[in-house]
């Protein structure tokens, strides 16, 4: 065999290779990026924490606070919940490193689509995290804690707590991407304006389907997540449209 075929041979796995250590790059960049904004906020974890709770911990009744039913949880959640927003504050440097990775692979036309696609649906996550933390978490708490029997004290685990906001903060952020996800979907001709229109009544039913499988069981949780899925259905339905027509 020439010394031409063997490197015929080679080049494909040597190319693979690369790409396989590019990448290791930059996931170890993207991970590099959550640490250090995680051990610039750890020391700042329980204030982080006292932060967050604040939707639920100003409308309970006097005598009534969070409480840690484990030893270790006054230790672990807080770092646990820093970690999280570390994640979340990096988000755009972890998208970034993953634009890098695949740029060199799309055509310029691709890359003008793509990069208004990734902004808006940072931007859209964060909103939707805001809107669940401002609006929806204190008037769900407000309503839970109104629903208290008489004779029962409301003490919430912190751990508890924090699966719960994590979880509403994980739905509403994604649920605020349907615009990005209908605007996509029209303009790669996977389906057309009208196709989607014509399905509005079960993407209606289905808002409230999934908002009662994924949302905690009351009722204004799951009204404020289907209601804000299907105006954010019409804003990308409509952006759709203005595109395709321009």
């Amino acid at each position: 065999m020439t010394d031409s075929n063997v490197s015929k041979e080679e080049s494909p796995q040597q190319s693979l290779i690369q790409h396989l250590m590019e990448l290791r790059s930059c996931i170890l960049r993207a991970l590099l990026g959550v640490v250090v904004i995680f051990f610039g906020l750890i020391w700042f974890r329980n204030d982080i924490y006292t932060f967050v709770a604040m939707p639920l911990t100003q409308v309970l009744p006097a005598g009534s606070s969070l409480i840690a039913t484990e030893v270790t949880s006054t230790f672990l959640v807080p770092i646990k919940l820093t970690l999280w927003i570390s994640f979340f504050i990096s988000v755009p440097w972890v998208i970034y490193q993953i634009w890098r990775f695949i740029a060199p692979g799309l055509y310029q036309k691709e890359r003008r689509l793509v990069f208004p696609m990734i902004f808006s649906s940072i931007m859209l996550f964060y909103l939707g995290m805001m809107f669940v933390y401002f609006a929806v978490m204190p008037l769900m708490f407000k309503f839970l804690v109104g629903t208290t029997p008489d004779g029962v004290v409301m003490s919430t685990d912190i751990s508890q707590y924090l699966s719960v906001i994590l979880r509403l903060f994980f739905i509403f952020g994604i649920a605020f991407e349907v615009p990005v996800v209908i605007i996509l979907l029209v303009l790669m001709n996977v389906i057309t304006v009208e196709k989607i229109s014509a399905k509005r009544p079960y993407i209606i039913i289905g808002a409230f389907v999934v908002a009662a499988v994924v949302t905690p069981p009351d009722v204004l949780s799951q009204v404020a997540f289907a209601g804000m899925t299907i105006i954010l259905f019409e804003v990308g339905l409509w952006i759709a449209k203005q595109l395709k027509r321009s």
